[in-house]
């Protein structure tokens, strides 16, 4: 079956700083992760074609990412990052599509969850930003903390002429054992036709150290009764995944989640899915 990873990251810390990586916690994401690293670990769990995400909100890191999509027979498309609060969205859109691997720039997302206004992805110079990503022909990615939903649902409402992808099932809070309001917002975001969801991010919201599927079960099922197959999507988040399992690992437990799902249904989670969203092969590697 092909299968598209639909998040992970790339990183070299010789280039420049990853400042989200602080604290002992993280040690272990304190060292560069390469497209070779990458594809060390994917190809042998079946991955045959990737979703490459931005990590920092500099400039200098999208094109970047581009010219490794280009060179690469794994990545398929690229999420990367701009300044949606900029009046010249439109036009530093239009550069970074004429960069070298421009044609691979799908989506684009911000660090939401580390701002500290919960209402950011509602201001009227975010959503104009938005309509500017839409008026590209990307989507959005969507990164937000449970308590964030909201204004993502309000935002996603505002511009439903384009796609939000949420990442990461929202970040639940596995690790405490707790559905609610999680689960509720969750419902509220997929009832709008203009959004999908990445099953990816669960286990680092786990207890790193002792989490069972039994833990994710009920958060992965969440996602599949409020989006259903069609609207969800495979992603490892590798590396980050690392902390509490490896790529092997996360594949794994996601076709253990998804075993229930009819073939139909699993195609859509392992590729149809994000291969409608990023616009990519949905039945065959890429080259």
């Amino acid at each position: 079956m092909h299968t598209i990873d639909a998040h992970h990251h790339l990183w070299d810390l010789d280039v420049r700083d990853q400042e989200w990586i602080t604290g002992p916690q993280l040690t272990p994401l304190r060292r560069s992760f390469t497209l070779k690293d990458y594809e060390t670990q994917a190809r042998p769990t079946g991955i045959t074609a990737s979703v490459l995400v931005q990590t920092v909100a500099v400039t200098e890191e999208t094109p970047e990412l581009l010219s490794l999509a280009a060179g690469s027979d794994l990545i398929g498309a690229v999420v990367g990052w701009t300044d949606l609060t900029s009046p010249a969205i439109s036009d530093e859109l239009a550069r970074l599509r004429g960069l070298p691997g421009g044609e691979f720039l799908r989506g684009i997302r911000h660090q939401v969850q580390s701002e500290p206004d919960p209402r950011w992805l509602t201001r009227p110079d975010v959503l104009r930003g938005l309509r500017a990503v839409a008026a590209a022909g990307l989507v959005y990615d969507v990164l937000v903390l449970p308590h964030q939903l909201p204004s993502a649902i309000q935002a996603a409402a505002a511009v439903p002429e384009l796609t939000f992808v949420l990442d990461h099932l929202g970040k639940p809070p596995i690790a405490s054992h707790t559905i609610e309001p999680w689960s509720a917002g969750l419902r509220r975001f997929s009832a709008l036709p203009n959004t999908v969801c990445k099953l990816s991010g669960m286990v680092t919201e786990a207890d790193w150290a002792s989490w069972t599927l039994d833990d994710l079960r009920p958060y992965a099922d969440s996602a599949l009764e409020a989006f259903g197959p069609h609207r969800l999507m495979f992603g490892s988040d590798w590396p980050v995944c690392t902390l509490a399992a490896s790529c092997t690992d996360v594949v794994a437990y996601t076709q253990a989640l998804t075993s229930a799902l009819g073939e139909t249904e699993q195609s859509a989670v392992w590729s149809g899915t994000a291969a409608r969203t990023y616009r990519m092969p949905a039945d065959q590697p890429l080259r």
